[in-house]
């Protein structure tokens, strides 16, 4: 057995409780894919931690070594009481609804085993904070984290693609089995590291809204996606249609042929 699921054994013993599927509760107990989590941290080197859903604190036990600020976001009652009386700050909330704006500083760094069925929504609202964290290490369902690097013209490129590329620096740091976690999920799993790009993309919630309409209708073409929206500026579509053909593409292109820096290329040249 490993250290980490023996100690995630002895708090679920301690503490009379088991993982909530309501809740995505999968705990993570491969000591090897821990300690490459950790070296993805130290590689930041913050001065300030936030984890998502720390539940019996599998990598908790390690962040808390770092000695340094730490806050942690629980939803589920149970463990935020459990961090409490260990003394950790602790935010009892859904990590989609409270203010991330209180919380991101120059050096603050978010570490989390996402709960799956919040790891897309809250990758795209960190990408809109007007200032944004020093980075993320963050666990994703497999087929998540392909969509998040995927490549123009593959199957996994698409809108969630494009943001996460718009605004960060995506790499990968390992990946992890069902075996690696319990409960074991249904789903492989794989670790990302997040480093902020310099060049903000300017209004993000606009930029947001001009690359989703782009993929609206995955196989329809982007003239049939955007005309309507870009059009909301005078002949938008036209404007936006000439610097395509300048830029060496056909009339009849789709949202997935473009990469992500031309997006922001043709958002900029929209807006003047």
């Amino acid at each position: 057995m490993s250290a980490s699921k023996d100690r995630l054994n002895q708090v679920l013993q301690a503490e009379q409780r088991d993982p909530k599927r309501s809740l995505g509760q999968n705990f993570l107990v491969n000591d090897s894919v821990i300690e490459k989590i950790i070296s993805a941290v130290d590689h930041f080197n913050p001065s300030e931690l936030i984890e998502v859903g720390p539940g019996p604190g599998s990598l908790t036990y390690f962040l808390t070594q770092k000695r340094k600020p730490f806050k942690l976001i629980e939803l589920d009652q149970g463990w935020a009481e459990y961090w409490r009386k260990k003394d950790q700050v602790v935010i009892e909330a859904d990590a989609l609804q409270i203010n991330w704006q209180e919380l991101i500083r120059p050096g603050v760094l978010l570490v989390s085993n996402l709960p799956y069925q919040i790891s897309s929504s809250l990758v795209i609202d960190r990408c809109l904070d007007p200032v944004l964290l020093m980075g993320m290490v963050l666990m994703f369902q497999k087929e998540v984290a392909q969509k998040i690097r995927g490549l123009p013209g593959t199957d996994h490129y698409g809108f969630l693609s494009v943001i996460a590329q718009s605004f960060w620096k995506v790499e990968n740091v390992t990946d992890a089995g069902s075996g690696d976690f319990w409960p074991p999920p249904k789903v492989s799993s794989r670790v990302l590291k997040f480093t902020p790009l310099e060049n903000r993309v300017e209004e993000p919630t606009k930029y947001l809204k001009f690359v989703k309409t782009a993929f609206q209708q995955r196989r329809k073409l982007l003239k049939t996606n955007w005309q309507g929206h870009l059009d909301q500026k005078e002949n938008g579509w036209e404007k936006v249609k000439a610097e395509l053909l300048r830029m060496g593409f056909k009339e009849t292109l789709r949202g997935e042929e473009i990469s992500p820096t031309q997006f922001q290329h043709l958002y900029t040249f929209w807006r003047k």
